[in-house]
């Protein structure tokens, strides 16, 4: 598996990065040309980084260097991403400037690299043991209706805060089924069978939507 980053992806052409949306959905690239047609794998791990706005002070508070860019600027700079490509986007995160105190070492200490990677083999054996029997051996393989479906359906009092961002228009379908799959993966994470409201809702936050 690959792990590409995309610095800077607004300053992109909006063509290359709406490339990025059928092997995102898929896992796969079809080329179609006059007399070939071939289909190549594509699974990866896609990290894309955007500044605020294009000089990069948006939101900051630093009072020396302060943002000159104006409303329709910062829009328009976002916009390059395009709402079908955000929606394959799974998690949406904001990263502030680091604080001195965490450059001096006074910060809360982060885990080790050696624990996070224990955390991640047990979460991904819960989801092997819990997928065995189904073509997946990942949360991120499992198709959206398999999630819906009577097996794993959640409770509808867990899944109330997903059901009415999807209804008033804050997420797709598309966007309901990723945040089900994070949601899982976060349960696997903490060692619980199945995610509950707390989950989701920290799913659903993390992929940029809102809590009710």
């Amino acid at each position: 598996m690959y792990f590409p980053l995309v610095a800077e992806a607004p300053e992109f052409p909006s063509s290359v990065l709406d490339a990025l949306r059928q092997p995102l959905e898929s896992g796969r690239i079809e080329i179609h040309r006059s007399r070939i047609r071939t289909s190549l794998p594509a699974r990866v791990q896609l990290v894309l980084a955007a500044n605020p706005c294009p000089c990069g002070y948006a939101g900051s508070p630093d009072t020396v260097a302060q943002c000159r860019c104006t409303p329709n600027v910062r829009i328009r700079y976002l916009q390059r991403i395009s709402g079908p490509l955000g929606d394959r986007i799974d998690l949406r995160l904001d990263v502030r400037r680091v604080p001195s105190v965490t450059l001096n070492g006074i910060g809360t200490p982060s885990p080790t690299s050696g624990e996070l990677r224990e955390r991640v083999t047990l979460a991904r054996a819960a989801a092997a043991a819990r997928l065995h029997g189904t073509p997946w051996t990942t949360n991120g393989d499992v198709k959206g209706p398999w999630l819906r479906a009577a097996r794993l359906r959640l409770p509808r009092k867990d899944t109330t805060v997903l059901d009415q961002a999807l209804a008033r228009g804050a997420i797709t379908l598309r966007g309901y089924d990723r945040v089900l799959r994070m949601a899982w993966t976060i349960a696997d994470l903490i060692g619980l069978d199945r995610p509950g409201r707390s989950e989701i809702s920290r799913a659903l936050v993390l992929r940029g939507g809102e809590l009710l």
